[in-house]
């Protein structure tokens, strides 16, 4: 591919309120924390920072809150060079946000307000259609409406563009009411949830995906952490073996996976070699901490993928 791949995500933009304590406070108590940390975040953008720095041209379409959350979020869209002209502020709700509680032993507690994020419509989708219809590939989660994520899958169908599903977080769905994704992309817990099947072993997570596959979908991958990905489609399957790093925080690691295949498959790279990159790009992002910060760049991963294939 001559140009840049074109990517658009229709999804989630949050801000992650990151308060480390030692202990919870008790009802009624106030104490002092040790450290606060403020991130953007959100299924959807995230997968946009990670296809932008692999060096797509990436539109957002999502909806923000008329906070200063809101304006900080295309802000940090903008840094990256995410086309926001479809980033819309909507007047009366909340941006999407997630309150973080961790302990020093690391337990976390979290509540997610999905604010904006769950007004974003079936219209908003119409009224970016201009634009999607010249992109390569739409990526989706299940972050906003699922009516909305329905009728994108729809929409990115009757155009022939190639549409990748992450379903997370989770939820009870129809499953034939996805059929129109190109790639089904769950992990192994999400995976769990949709099928009621255990998920614990690369044998079980091929018998999960044939599941899926019965149920009318026609590529379904499974990222399965340390242990790579595994790919089936009706004409078999193979699992894409992972790559060892020094893993110091795999939070964002899913969308670092989904950001970067949106990529190299609109590239025109053969799917395999496609997952074994997403599979590095992923790994990758592990040997951070954060979320986008710790995502590389092109160049950077480029760097790390020829040491790794000579």
């Amino acid at each position: 591919m001559t140009r840049s791949p074109k990517v658009a995500v229709v999804g989630s933009a949050n801000v992650d309120l990151t308060t480390f304590s030692d202990a919870f406070p008790r009802p009624g108590e106030t104490i002092f924390g040790q450290k606060f940390d403020l991130g953007f975040g959100g299924k959807g953008a995230n997968q946009a920072v990670a296809a932008r720095l692999c060096g797509a041209e990436v539109m957002m379409v999502a909806r923000v809150g008329n906070d200063l959350f809101g304006s900080a979020t295309i802000k940090n869209f903008d840094s990256y060079g995410i086309d926001t002209r479809h980033v819309r502020i909507l007047d009366g709700v909340s941006s999407g946000v997630a309150p973080i509680f961790v302990e020093s032993n690391g337990q976390n507690r979290i509540i997610v307000v999905k604010g904006a994020n769950d007004l974003l419509k079936p219209a908003d989708v119409d009224a970016a259609a201009d634009d999607l219809r010249a992109v390569d590939t739409i990526v989706l989660q299940f972050e906003i409406p699922i009516e909305t994520v329905h009728y994108t899958l729809r929409f990115a169908r009757s155009h022939g563009i190639r549409c990748i599903l992450n379903p997370a977080p989770a939820q009870p769905v129809s499953v034939s009411e996805l059929s129109a994704a190109d790639y089904f992309i769950p992990n192994e817990s999400e995976a769990e949830t949709i099928t009621g099947m255990r998920v614990q072993s690369a044998d079980d997570a091929l018998r999960c995906a044939v599941s899926l596959l019965r149920q009318g979908l026609r590529t379904v991958i499974l990222t399965l952490g340390e242990k790579g990905s595994l790919i089936a489609t009706n004409a078999g399957s193979e699992l894409i073996p992972p790559f060892a790093v020094n893993a110091k925080d795999t939070t964002g690691a899913g969308d670092a996976f989904i950001g970067s295949l949106s990529v190299f498959l609109a590239e025109g790279l053969p799917e395999k070699e496609a997952l074994r990159r997403a599979n590095l790009y992923a790994a990758l992002s592990t040997t951070r901490v954060g979320t986008q910060k710790s995502f590389s760049s092109r160049s950077e991963f480029e760097s790390e993928w020829r040491a790794r294939s000579n």
